[in-house]
């Protein structure tokens, strides 16, 4: 059954409804015994790996290449590779220098990718995907003041969880949990309610090889996406309950659409009008509309809808189920579900292949990534990842597959060898 809201229509009751006053799930998405974050310095490495300082030392050399050669990754062309459906995974790297706790990992298809280490570490780090080398690490420490928005401290310190590039790669849009010292601490049980203060979405310039604009949106931020006329950023706001879209050029929040309890995933249609929005915890995957922003519930069957992603000619809306442990595809035309599959324990994040033939899903309790064919959901893979894997990316330039470990590395597969 559909259940529809206008955005003008709920805003007074959100402005006077606290997350902390909401009965939330018994086991939440980020269950704080199971964030591995703070007790990274005394976790001994796995077998293999070598967390020395080496990667710091050659950090500025490194910056230094990219900055000669901001330009080329943008003009470059993916290469034809195998039908990913038609491949299997085989491990290739594992990356855990410099020290990481990487909420996601997403690569921006010109050769880079970005892990967000959430306040674990407060940075940012970025890869080449042809090497696995750092390219650069990056402290989640801003200048509100020197970007033209006032208001703040001198220096402010996020946590970032999620990115979002650009087309052409060059700028990534990174949500931060919470900006340090402002407000009350910050939870995914929302219980320190409006005492907990509304946070920013920071932007990251390859250019400049630094943060270049603050963007200001609701409580906890976690998930963006552009429209793709990249005319908007839509940012779910988790203690909010509700959607920031913000206008690209001047980086201001045009609007806030009401939604339910912990929004997430986001996916935008090519009208750049129609989004699709999963909020988690009340188990509904909503549909907005960016004009007038009115939303309504289009599928409540199944638990903590997390992940969203579409393929690439948008007739398929692929959703997780975190606590069904279910990956559900719906036709775009009628909202309706096509098929379902089982997954592993607790799926997270995924990610579709270039050519849209198969998609990859991480589990999160189960320390595993699949593979499915795309868009029958037939599982054609499985594979062993790091600890308590939380983010997946595919990579268009090299068909190769990166899984963020929120125990603190990054687990890296090749997918063009046939299988």
């Amino acid at each position: 059954m559909r259940r529809t809201v206008c955005a003008a229509g709920l805003m007074g009751l959100l402005m006077t409804t606290s997350c902390a006053g909401d009965s939330g799930p018994a086991e939440p998405e980020e269950d704080q015994t199971t964030i591995p974050g703070p007790n990274v310095e005394g976790d001994e490495p796995e077998a293999g790996e070598d967390r020395s300082d080496d990667a710091d030392a050659d950090q500025d050399s490194d910056a230094e290449d990219r900055s000669d050669s901001a330009d080329s990754p943008a003009d470059a062309e993916p290469p034809e590779l195998p039908e990913a459906s038609s491949t299997t995974l085989e491990p290739a790297q594992t990356i855990s220098e410099p020290v990481i706790t990487p909420k996601s990992v997403v690569a921006n298809g010109h050769g880079l990718a970005i892990a967000n280490n959430m306040m674990y570490q407060n940075s940012v780090t970025v890869y080449d995907t042809e090497t696995g080398e750092l390219v650069q690490e990056l402290p989640d420490s801003i200048s509100p003041g020197s970007l033209g928005v006032e208001g703040y401290p001198e220096t402010v310190q996020g946590a970032p969880v999620e990115a979002a590039w650009t087309e052409d790669g060059q700028h990534a849009y990174v949500s931060q949990y919470r900006l340090a010292d402002i407000g009350a601490a910050a939870y995914d049980d929302c219980r320190n309610g409006d005492d907990v203060a509304p946070s920013a979405v920071f932007r990251y310039s390859v250019q400049d090889e630094d943060w270049d604009q603050f963007i200001e949106v609701g409580r906890v931020p976690k998930y963006q996406a552009l429209t793709p006329d990249e005319s908007r950023l839509l940012v779910t706001n988790w203690c909010d309950f509700d959607l920031s879209v913000i206008d690209t050029d001047t980086g201001l929040e045009e609007m806030r659409v009401p939604l339910s309890s912990q929004p997430r995933g986001i996916a935008v249609m090519p009208d750049n009008r129609t989004a699709y929005v999963a909020a988690m915890y009340s188990n509904e995957l909503w549909k907005v509309d960016l004009e007038t922003g009115d939303a309504e519930v289009i599928y409540s069957e199944a638990e903590f809808p997390r992940h969203l992603i579409l393929s690439p000619d948008s007739d398929v809306l692929y959703a997780t189920f975190s606590r069904s442990d279910l990956l559900v595809a719906f036709d775009t035309e009628t909202d309706e579900v096509v098929t379902t599959a089982n997954t592993g324990r607790e799926p997270r994040t995924m990610d579709i292949s270039a050519d849209g033939s198969a998609l990859y899903v991480v589990n999160y309790y189960e320390d595993s990534v699949s593979k499915f064919e795309a868009p029958s959901l037939e599982e054609i893979d499985r594979r062993s990842t790091g600890h308590l894997p939380i983010g997946v990316t595919y990579d268009a330039m090299t068909g190769s597959v990166w899984v963020a470990n929120y125990s603190g590395s990054i687990t890296v597969f090749d997918d063009t060898v046939s299988r």
